[in-house]
């Protein structure tokens, strides 16, 4: 099976079946103050991050893509990837870091195994948008 819109992590694309991909716009502040007699809020903005989560389906579903392949590049241990995920009108491509990565095992076969649930987080390293 070919999925149409997979992933790419460093320029390595991965045709996975993707059960959902989740969007976070995290709002940051610089500083975020109540005036001590008005109660009024001052704020200053950083701007708006947008993390994703990813939910993939069961690895006998993995096209052309090698589980563990996948698996290694997404727990690879360095500070930042280079994101692009499918969107509406094409993909969206970003710097982040990849946290709670984790799966199951669906079966333990004599030879292989197969995982299901796998899921992680995209977490942006810089805002997409700025006041």
């Amino acid at each position: 099976m070919v999925f149409q819109r997979g992933i790419s992590v460093d320029g390595m694309y991965f045709d996975i079946p993707m059960v959902s991909l989740k969007r976070e716009a995290k709002v940051l502040d610089k500083y975020a103050e109540r005036e001590e007699e008005s109660g009024v809020l001052l704020r200053e903005l950083i701007g708006v991050y947008y993390n994703f989560t990813l939910k993939v389906g069961s690895s006998k579903y993995f096209g052309e893509t090698d589980y563990e392949t996948f698996w290694d590049k997404m727990t690879e241990p360095v500070p930042f990837h280079e994101i692009s995920i499918p969107i509406k009108d094409g993909n969206y491509t970003f710097t982040a870091y990849i946290s709670s990565v984790s799966d199951e095992y669906e079966k333990i076969l004599e030879n292989k195994a197969v995982f299901k649930g796998f899921t992680c987080k995209f977490i942006a390293q810089r805002p997409a948008r700025t006041p």
